[in-house]
C-alpha cells in the first residue's frame, strides 16, 4: 500500500494542529515586521530603528530563558488540546494589546506586546513537538515532522512579507490594518485549536516545581539523560546557531554583496526557506517512513558543501546597487549563489527533521514535554550566542559576510564530526542508510501494520544474505537488537556498524559455551527493557537458497522470558528476493562474491501479525516465515 505523508492533511488528528502552529507563526512574524513598517511610516531615526532590531529579538528570546522549564511542566501535567486552546487564547489577548500599541503607536505598548508572545510562544513550544508522538504512529513521525517544518518555515517567510507590506500597501491606514490583522489571525488560530483531538497529558500526576531554576536544571539534565537523545538536542541547537547567524547576515548580504535591497533579501530568504520546507518534506521519502538518523550526516556535510561554494561564488562586494530580483538573476554567478542557498535550506531540512523525529521516538511519554523545554532552554542560549559571535567577528575581527559563512562551514563540520564521534549510532545508520539504499528498493509488507510501535517483540525471519540485519533495520521504524553468528559480527567494518547498532554476537555451545551465556543473558535483558530484538532462527546463512530448519535457539528466548515474568510476543517476518545478491552465498563462500546484475534491484520484507502464544514453538514459526517465502506478496 502506497503511503504518501500529505495524508496527514486530510486527517483530524493532524490538519488542526498543523494549521494552528502555521498560523501561530505566521501571525508573530506579520507582529514583527509590521512593527517595523511602522518605524518606517512613522519616520523615526535610524538609531531608533537599530534600538528595536536588537531589542526585540532579546524580549522574544528572554521567555524562553525564564519560563521553559515551566512551561515544560505545564505541558506534561495537562491534556494537550486543552493547553493548545489556552496558548491561543493568550495569543488573543496579547494581540489584542498590540493592537492598541497600533492604533496608538506606543512603541512601549508594542515592545510589552513582544515579550508577552514570547511568554506564549514559551509555552506552546513543549507540546508542539510532544503532541507528535501521542497522535502519529512511529512510522508517522518522520513524514509528520517534516510537514510541521515545512509549515513553520512558509508561515514564517509569507508572515514576513506580508507584515512588511501592511504599511507599503495600507499608508495612512496601516495602524488599522495591522491591528484588525494580528487579532483576525490570533481569533482564527484558538477558532481551528478547538477541533484538535484529545491527547492525553503524559505525566498528569508530576508534582510541579515552581522555582525556574533549579527546574531548569533538572530539564537540562533529563534532556541529557540518554546519549542519542543527548546529541540529538545538540544537534538541533547547532540547527539553531547556523539558522541565526545565517538569517540575521542575510539583509546585509543582500545590499552589499548582491547589490540588492529589501525585495532582494526576502528573495534570498525565500530560497533558504523553501529549500528547508522541501527538504524537510523529502525526509519520509528518503527514509522510508523510518526515524533514519542516517539523514543527519548528509544535511550536515550537505550544508557545509553548500556554504563553502557560497563564499567562492561571491567573496566580495558587489559591483552594482539597487539591483531587482530580475536584475540580479542576470548577474554572473547568480544561479550559482540561488543554487547555493536553496541547498543550504535543503539538507539542513535533512539535518533536523530527523533529529526531532529521534527525539520523539527515543524518549519515555512522561518527560518529553520537559526535555523539548530543556532544549528550547538550549536553543535559546545558541541562538544568543550566535547573535554575540555574530557581532564580534564583523565589528571586532573585522570578517567580511561571505566570510563568516566560510567560518560558519568549517565549524559545522568540526561540530558534526565531534556530535558522530560522541554518538557513532549517527554515522552508524548513515553508512547502513547509503548502503541499502544505494543497493536495494525495499518493498515493505504489513510492518506497519504488525511490528508494535512500543514494547518488547521477537523478531523472527529467514536469513538470506549478509546484508539482512541492515535490510531489517532500514524496514522496522524502531531500532532492533539482532542476535548473530559471532563470525558475522566480527567481518571488519561490518563489526563496527554492528557492534554500534546493538548487536548481540553468539556462538554455538560446542565452539564458546560462554559467549552463548552471555548472548541469551543479553537477549533476556533487552527483552526486559521492553526493545526489539532480531533473531535468524537458522543459525546460519543459506547455502541453496531454501530455508534451513529453525533451531531451538528461539524456544529457548521465549523459555527464558516466560520464567522470568515478562513473555513476549513473536513477530514472523520473510525476506525474497535477496538469494540472487552479491551478499548471499549463491556461487559459494563471501570471498567469492558476484558483481550484481542490478542496482537498486527490489527486495521484499514481509511481515506477520505477532504470535502472542507464550508456548509457541520453532516450527510453527517456520512454517509462517515458510509460507510468506512462498506466498505472493
Amino acid at each position: 500500500m502506497a503511503h504518501n505523508q500529505f495524508d496527514l492533511l486530510r486527517q483530524r488528528r493532524f490538519l488542526p494542529f498543523f494549521l494552528t502552529q502555521s498560523l501561530g507563526a505566521f501571525n508573530d512574524n506579520v507582529y514583527r515586521q509590521a512593527i517595523i513598517g511602522l518605524l518606517f511610516w512613522l519616520g523615526v531615526t535610524a538609531e531608533e530603528r537599530t534600538l528595536y532590531t536588537n531589542l526585540a529579538p532579546a524580549l522574544f528570546i528572554l521567555p524562553y530563558f525564564l519560563f521553559s522549564a515551566t512551561a515544560g511542566q505545564i505541558a506534561e501535567k495537562l491534556e494537550k488540546s486543552r493547553l493548545i486552546r489556552i496558548t491561543t487564547t493568550m495569543e488573543i489577548v496579547i494581540m489584542s494589546l498590540a493592537a492598541v500599541g497600533f492604533l496608538t503607536q506606543s512603541m512601549v505598548v508594542l515592545l510589552i506586546a513582544l515579550f508577552c508572545t514570547g511568554v506564549q510562544s514559551t509555552l506552546f513550544g513543549p507540546v508542539k513537538y510532544s503532541i507528535l508522538p501521542s497522535v502519529l504512529k512511529p512510522e508517522e513521525l518522520t513524514g509528520g515532522n517534516g510537514l510541521v517544518e515545512m509549515g513553520t518555515s512558509m508561515s514564517i517567510l509569507a508572515g514576513m512579507i506580508f507584515g512588511g507590506l501592511i504599511f507599503v500597501v495600507a499608508g495612512a491606514h496601516g495602524p488599522v490594518v495591522a491591528a484588525t490583522a494580528i487579532i483576525l489571525l490570533a481569533v482564527t488560530g484558538n477558532i481551528v485549536s478547538r477541533f484538535i483531538p484529545k491527547a492525553d497529558a503524559g505525566a498528569p500526576d508530576l508534582t510541579f516545581n515552581w522555582n525556574p531554576i533549579p527546574e531548569s536544571i533538572a530539564v537540562l539534565r533529563l534532556a541529557k539523560r540518554q546519549v542519542a537523545v543527548r546529541n540529538s538536542v545538540l544537534g538541533v541547537s547547532w540547527f539553531w546557531f547556523i539558522g541565526t547567524v545565517l538569517t540575521s547576515q542575510l539583509p546585509s548580504y543582500a545590499e552589499v554583496n548582491l547589490g540588492g535591497g529589501n525585495t532582494l533579501y526576502i528573495f534570498v530568504l525565500a530560497l533558504f526557506s523553501i529549500g528547508t520546507g522541501v527538504g524537510s518534506m523529502l525526509c519520509e521519502k528518503l527514509s522510508a517512513r523510518t526515524v533514519e538518523i542516517g539523514l543527519v550526516p548528509l544535511g550536515a556535510f550537505g550544508i557545509s558543501a553548500f556554504m563553502i561554494d557560497l563564499y567562492f561564488a561571491r567573496s566580495g562586494v558587489a559591483t552594482t546597487a539597487g539591483l531587482t530580483i530580475g536584475a540580479f538573476l542576470q548577474q554572473p554567478g547568480s544561479w550559482r549563489i540561488v543554487m547555493d542557498l536553496t541547498g543550504i535550506g535543503l539538507f539542513a531540512g535533512f539535518f533536523v527533521v530527523p533529529l526531532f523525529a529521534l527525539i520523539q521516538s527515543r524518549t519515555p511519554r512522561s518527560e518529553i514535554s520537559r526535555v523539548i523545554a530543556g532544549m528550547n532552554i538550549q536553543n535559546a542560549g545558541f541562538i544568543v550566542l550566535a547573535a554575540v559571535m555574530g557581532i564580534v567577528v564583523q565589528r571586532f575581527l573585522g570578517w567580511s559576510i561571505p566570510q563568516v559563512f566560510l567560518a560558519l562551514a568549517i565549524a559545522n563540520v568540526l561540530v558534526a564530526v565531534y556530535i558522530f564521534t560522541l554518538v557513532p549510532e549517527f554515522l552508524m545508520r548513515f553508512l547502513s542508510w547509503v548502503l541499502v539504499r544505494g543497493l536495494y528498493r525495499l518493498r515493505l509488507h504489513g510492518i506497519e501494520e504488525h511490528v508494535p510501535d512500543d514494547g518488547a517483540a521477537l523478531i523472527v525471519c529467514n536469513h538470506v544474505s549478509y546484508m539482512d540485519a541492515l535490510i531489517l533495520a532500514a524496514s522496522i521504524p524502531r531500532p532492533v537488537r539482532f542476535v548473530m553468528y559471532y563470525k558475522i559480527f566480527n567481518i571488519p567494518v561490518m563489526s563496527w556498524i554492528f557492534r554500534t547498532a546493538g548487536a548481540i554476537p553468539i556462538a554455538g555451545a560446542k565452539e564458546d559455551p560462554t559467549l552463548m551465556r552471555k548472548a541469551f543473558d543479553e537477549i533476556d535483558a533487552a527483552l526486559a527493557a521492553g526493545e526489539l530484538v532480531g533473531i535468524f532462527p537458522e543459525g546460519a546463512l543459506t547455502k541453496d537458497g531454501q530455508m534451513a530448519p529453525f533451531k531451538s535457539g528461539v524456544e529457548h528466548i521465549l523459555q527464558r522470558a516466560r520464567e522470568n515474568g515478562h513473555p513476549v510476543p513473536v513477530v514472523p517476518m520473510a525476506l525474497r528476493n535477496m538469494w540472487t545478491s552479491m551478499w548471499s552465498r549463491r556461487d559459494g563462500r563471501l570471498g567469492r562474491m558476484r558483481v550484481p546484475r542490478r542496482f537498486r534491484a527490489p527486495v521484499e520484507v514481509i511481515a506477520r501479525a505477532p504470535i502472542a502464544d507464550p508456548n509457541v514453538d520453532a516450527a510453527t514459526l517456520e512454517a509462517q516465515v515458510r509460507q510468506m517465502r512462498g506466498d505472493a506478496a
